[in-house]
């Protein structure tokens, strides 16, 4: 035989390897610790909207500084309504 159909022959015995065997699965471990995952991803925290207690991932929430604390919200208009809020108590 020829050095190509050997070759040839040695593709398709690998293909049909694979076709039985089934495709390659990387494992990641699957443990977590505090949020992130054996892979290294960091996952996004949920926060509570202070007006209309909605939680919102961290990363996506309306943020405001207000007397030295920070609050997160779902919208532009909870944070208004928080500020309104704020502002008839003092």
């Amino acid at each position: 035989m020829t050095p190509l159909r050997l070759f040839i022959i040695g593709i398709l015995l690998f293909i049909l390897y694979r076709l039985l065997v089934g495709p390659k699965k990387k494992r990641m471990g699957g443990k977590k610790k505090g949020g992130v995952s054996s892979g290294g991803a960091i996952q996004d925290v949920l926060v509570e909207d202070p007006v209309c207690h909605t939680y919102i991932p961290k990363g996506q929430a309306v943020q405001l500084h207000h007397d030295k604390k920070k609050y997160y919200f779902c919208s532009d208009k909870c944070c208004e309504t928080f500020l309104k809020q704020k502002g008839d108590k003092e």
